[in-house]
C-alpha cells in the first residue's frame, strides 16, 4: 500500500463553484491548423528566461531551439514547426501586468519539417535515470497544470530527500476545463506509459493517479490503461471540492501528510506531476520530442462553439477564437486558464503558451460584478482558506503596506487559489492584496539585497583605496631611508685634512702650495686659482732667463 491512506483525507477549506464543465466535457480533441504567424515567448516557465539563439530572418526547423535556457531553474525553447524567424520583438502575452514580453515570431513554411536527429529512447524502463532527465530538460517539459516548473528538477530529489510516492494530478478541479479529462479519456495509454518512464527516474515503485469523481469516464478509462502495469499504478476517486488540485492538498487527502510552511511536496516524500506532463514526457523520452504544443480548453457560454482543441505553442488566442466560431454578444470577459487562478487577457494577440490550459469567453451573469466594500469580519474566507491562513487579515496588512507583520501572516503560504475572494459577501478582491504583497516584499528584499551589495563594494573600494595609499607611503619613506643612507655614505667617504701628506721641504714654495691645494680633495676654488697663477708666473720667469741667457751667448 505505501504511503497513500487506504481512507482518504479531507483537507481545510475549499468551496464548491459552478462547475460549468459539461459546456467542453463532450468535445473531443481536435487538432488546431497550424496559424500563418506564431508568437513565441523566451519566458514560459517558472525560473529565469531564455536567450534568444535565433536571428531575424533565420531559416528553423520544428523542434529546434529558438531559446536557451539561463541558469538551473529554466528550460528551453523550441520552434513549434518549420519556417522564417521574422523578428525578435516585444509582444503582448498573458500576465496579469499586462506588460510584453520578447518573443520569437515565426512565419510557417507550410512543411512542418522536423528538426533531424531527434530520437528518445529504445527502452526507458531500462535506461539511467540521468539519461531519462535530461531528455525531459532538453525537451523544455513543463508541470502543463498551470504551474509550469521545470519538469526535470523535480525528477531530481533533492540529496537526502526521497520519492515514496509519484502522485499523479488528474483533479482538474477548475471550473470550465476539461482539456486533462479529456486527455485521460482519449491518450490514457500514453499517460500511463509517462508514468512508467517517471517512475524508472524517480527510482521509486508506487504510483497513485487522483481524478475527481465527476469525471466517470476518464478514470475508467486510466483504470484499464493502469491494469496492464501489474499494481504499481492504481486510481483514486476523489469527492469533488475545490481547491483538490494543489498539489499541497492533494498531498493531503491522499496521505495524510502535510508539507510544512515554506517546504516543497519531496519533504514528505512525495513528487506530484499532472497528466499532461505525464504525456509530454512519454513524447519525450519515447521519441525525442520537444514541448511544442498542448491542448487548450475553450469554454464559456460567450463562445460558439466550445471545443478541446490541440494548439501549438505561440498560436494566438484570435485563431483559436476564430476557429470556435467565434464569440457571441455579451462578452464581457476573456479569461486565461481557469475562471477562479486565471489572469484576464487585454488582448487576443496574445499567444498561447505552455501554461495555457484554458481560453474562457465569460458574459455577463457569469462574472460577478459587485463592487468592494468594507469587511465585516464574517469569518467567511477564514472557513474557505485551504492553507488555514487568515485572508482579512492579510488583506488589511496589505492594503495598509505593513509589509513585516504581513510577511509574519505566512503570506507565502497563500497559493491563491481565489477560494476566499469567492465566498467574501464583501467582495474584496482579497488575492489581488495578497499578490501585491508577494510583490512588495519581494521587491523590498531586492532592493534590500541590492544595498548590501552596494555597500559591500563600498567598504571593498574603501579598503583598496586605503591599501593603496599605505603601499605608497610605505615606498616614499623606503625612497627616504635610501637617500639618507646614500647620504651618510658620501659624508664618510671624506679623508680627514691632518691627514694629508706633506710637501717635501726642498719643493718651491709656489709647487709646495699648489701640492698642498691639490692634496686636498674639494679644496677652495681661491686656493686653486692662486696655484695655477703661481705656476704661470714662474713657468714665465724661467722663459725670461732662458731668454736672456741666449742672448749673452749669441752676443760672445
Amino acid at each position: 500500500m505505501g504511503i497513500a491512506l487506504s481512507v482518504l483525507r479531507r483537507f481545510h477549506g475549499g468551496v464548491h463553484p459552478p462547475e460549468n464543465k459539461a459546456i467542453s466535457a463532450g468535445a473531443a480533441i481536435e487538432v488546431m491548423p497550424l496559424a500563418k504567424r506564431l508568437f513565441v515567448p523566451l519566458h514560459q516557465h517558472f525560473g529565469a528566461p531564455c536567450e534568444a539563439v535565433v536571428q531575424t530572418g533565420e531559416k528553423v526547423l520544428k523542434g529546434q531551439i529558438l531559446g536557451q535556457p539561463q541558469g538551473f531553474v529554466s528550460s528551453p525553447v523550441h520552434a513549434p514547426t518549420s519556417g522564417t524567424v521574422v523578428s525578435l520583438e516585444e509582444f503582448p502575452v498573458h500576465h496579469p501586468s499586462g506588460l510584453p514580453m520578447l518573443c520569437a515570431i515565426l512565419e510557417p513554411d507550410g512543411e512542418d519539417r522536423w528538426l533531424p536527429g531527434l530520437k528518445g529512447l529504445e527502452d526507458p524502463e531500462k535506461a539511467e535515470p540521468a539519461a531519462i532527465r535530461r531528455l525531459i530538460q532538453d525537451a523544455g517539459i513543463v508541470g502543463l497544470g498551470g504551474a509550469t516548473f521545470p519538469s526535470f528538477i523535480k525528477m531530481s530529489p533533492p540529496k537526502g530527500k526521497v520519492a515514496e510516492l509519484l502522485l499523479i494530478n488528474g483533479v482538474e478541479c477548475e471550473p470550465y476545463l476539461t482539456c486533462d479529462a479529456r486527455l485521460m479519456e482519449e491518450r490514457a495509454g500514453g499517460i500511463v506509459e509517462g508514468i512508467r518512464i517517471m517512475l524508472r527516474a524517480l527510482q521509486t515503485g508506487e504510483c497513485v493517479i487522483g481524478i475527481e469523481d465527476n469525471k466517470p469516464a476518464a478514470v475508467k478509462a486510466m483504470e484499464v490503461a493502469a491494469k496492464a502495469d501489474g499494481g504499481r499504478i492504481r486510481v483514486v476517486r476523489l469527492p469533488v471540492m475545490y481547491p483538490q488540485g494543489s498539489e499541497k492538498q492533494l498531498i493531503e487527502v491522499v496521505t495524510g501528510r502535510q508539507v510544512p510552511s515554506g517546504g516543497l511536496p519531496v519533504d514528505v516524500g512525495v513528487i506530484v506531476h499532472n497528466v499532461g506532463t505525464a504525456l509530454a514526457i512519454r513524447d519525450a523520452v519515447r521519441e525525442g520530442k520537444p514541448l511544442i504544443s498542448r491542448v487548450v480548453t475553450v469554454s464559456g457560454r460567450g463562445i460558439q462553439r466550445p471545443a478541446n482543441l490541440e494548439v501549438r505553442i505561440g498560436t494566438p488566442v484570435q485563431d483559436l477564437v476564430d476557429h470556435c466560431g467565434g464569440l457571441k454578444p455579451g462578452v464581457v470577459k476573456l479569461v486565461s486558464g481557469g475562471p477562479m487562478m486565471g489572469v484576464a487577457i487585454h488582448t487576443t494577440r496574445a499567444p498561447v503558451v505552455k501554461g495555457t490550459s484554458g481560453i474562457l469567453a465569460l458574459l455577463a451573469e457569469e462574472v460577478p460584478a459587485s463592487r468592494e466594500q468594507g469587511c465585516i469580519r464574517c469569518g467567511h474566507c477564514l472557513q474557505a482558506c485551504p492553507m488555514s491562513l487568515m485572508p482579512n487579515e492579510m488583506a488589511w496588512l496589505a492594503r495598509h503596506e505593513l509589509l513585516d507583520k504581513l510577511a509574519e501572516h505566512d503570506l507565502f503560504d497563500c497559493i491563491e487559489c481565489g477560494s476566499c475572494s469567492y465566498v467574501c459577501p464583501a467582495s474584496i478582491p482579497l488575492v489581488q492584496y495578497f499578490r501585491f504583497g508577494k510583490f512588495a516584499i519581494r521587491n523590498r528584499d531586492q532592493e534590500k539585497k541590492k544595498q548590501e551589495i552596494s555597500r559591500a563594494r563600498t567598504l571593498a573600494k574603501e579598503a583598496r583605496v586605503a591599501r593603496e595609499q599605505e603601499e605608497k607611503e610605505r615606498k616614499k619613506a623606503e625612497m627616504k631611508a635610501g637617500m639618507a643612507a646614500k647620504k651618510k655614505a658620501q659624508v664618510e667617504q671624506v679623508p680627514d685634512p691632518s691627514a694629508v701628506p706633506s710637501v717635501s721641504a726642498t719643493a718651491p714654495a709656489g709647487e709646495a702650495k699648489s701640492a698642498s691645494v691639490a692634496a686636498v680633495p674639494g679644496g677652495d676654488d681661491k686656493a686653486e686659482r692662486a696655484a695655477r697663477a703661481a705656476k704661470s708666473a714662474a713657468a714665465a720667469k724661467a722663459a725670461k732667463a732662458a731668454k736672456a741667457a741666449r742672448q749673452a751667448k749669441d752676443a760672445e
